[in-house]
């Protein structure tokens, strides 16, 4: 079979490669000695929690495998070649509904390559405002493993990652099932003190869900559950880099504590994300789209999640200086895929390597995305590449 090339600059280099691709697999990539025009080049991007874009969500009434395809058409846009949608706290049906719909898209074998599995967020949070979020008090409850089976039966197995607050009552057995079981679990939207991270950690927890976000507006200036995560090597942390969640210096201090190898950048993108300014309904209440694009829930401070696609979180890395391209752009691709134990086939241009690779300009307002590779497959093209 002859190989297609795909051509850019190395954001590692600033020079010419060429990326050869047989069937769904990088056969070669071969670097020129100069630094050449023309777009650049990189994995294409993994985000591990995405809820929905443009209006469409994975945690509507409404959500089917129509409109999850959607949203998946939506990333490739961006250069997002695979997620982990976000299903979140909501009545245990709504739960059921969701993760059934997402499974039913998932027979189709495109929409199969770009979603890695399903990240569950809740419905096992602090009942505490801040700590709690945007999710509905209402549905927020004690972990359950027959519960956890029943989202698992009807994910058909797809449940890759679980966030959680590990103080509540009958976490750390669960999380030590999780674990078991092979499920990756974070601690997020939690009020835990230093020994419940402690135990969690022992117990299998790995990941900090969205570090920064989820908690009080006024915490104690020493000890708080922000500072201890932060202090725990064996956490990886996720951050929101759409310039709304976390200021600049923030994440600078996020990154210097936890060095670079143990980042992952999310977008957290909700229903409305990209939808105009204006007010609209979602499972936690309506939220608000603001002309900047910052999303909350109407009438409080407390964010929404975010209204940005992933690749404006990388880029907002570098405009802010708090990363290099090639450390931001890793954050958003080989890191995630690493937690997910998909490294060996994700996250970096090498042979052998699936080919998920995305074109693209680096503009003053951004990137932008010219073309995304899936499994050697273009699933978007602008027509500028």
């Amino acid at each position: 079979m002859e190989a297609t090339h795909y051509e850019g600059r190395d954001v590692r280099t600033g020079r010419s490669i060429s990326v050869g691709v047989t069937g769904e697999t990088i056969a070669d990539v071969r670097s020129e000695n100069r630094a050449g025009p023309g777009p650049w080049i990189a994995p294409a991007l993994l985000d591990i929690q995405l809820n929905g874009f443009g209006g469409y969500g994975f945690n509507e009434a409404e959500t089917s495998p129509e409109s999850v395809a959607r949203v998946v058409r939506s990333q490739w846009r961006a250069g997002v070649g695979a997620f982990l949608p976000t299903v979140t706290t909501h009545s245990q049906d709504r739960m059921l509904h969701s993760l059934r719909a997402i499974t039913a898209a998932c027979r189709d074998p495109l929409t199969r390559r770009s979603i890695l599995g399903i990240h569950v967020e809740g419905p096992h949070i602090s009942r505490l405002d801040g700590p709690r979020g945007a999710h509905p008090l209402e549905h927020v409850r004690l972990p359950s493993w027959d519960e956890f089976l029943r989202m698992q039966e009807a994910a058909e197995g797809g449940i890759l990652l679980v966030t959680l607050a590990p103080e509540l009552e009958g976490a750390i057995p669960f999380i030590e099932r999780l674990a078991e079981a092979g499920v990756v679990v974070a601690i997020g939207h939690t009020n835990a003190s230093a020994h419940d991270l402690d135990t969690a950690i022992k117990a299998g927890a790995r990941l900090s869900t969205h570090l920064g976000n989820g908690a009080h507006s006024l915490l104690p200036r020493h000890p708080n559950y922000i500072w201890e995560q932060l202090s725990r090597d064996r956490l990886d942390c996720s951050v929101i880099a759409d310039g709304h969640h976390l200021p600049a210096s923030v994440l600078k201090c996020i990154l210097r504590c936890k060095g670079v190898e143990r980042i992952i950048l999310i977008s957290d993108a909700v229903t409305p994300a990209g939808l105009p300014p204006g007010t609209y309904p979602a499972a936690g209440g309506a939220v608000e789209v603001a002309a900047n694009g910052r999303i909350s829930l109407a009438g409080t401070p407390y964010l929404a999640g975010a209204g940005a696609h992933l690749c404006q979180g990388v880029s907002n890395l570098v405009r802010m200086g708090v990363a290099s391209r090639h450390d931001a752009l890793r954050m958003a691709s080989l890191h995630p895929a690493r937690l997910l134990a998909r490294d060996d086939r994700m996250g970096a241009l090498e042979p052998g390597k699936l080919a998920h690779l995305v074109q693209f300009s680096w503009t003053e307002e951004g990137i932008r995305v010219h073309r995304t590779v899936l499994g050697g497959q273009v699933v978007f093209d602008d027509g500028a590449a």
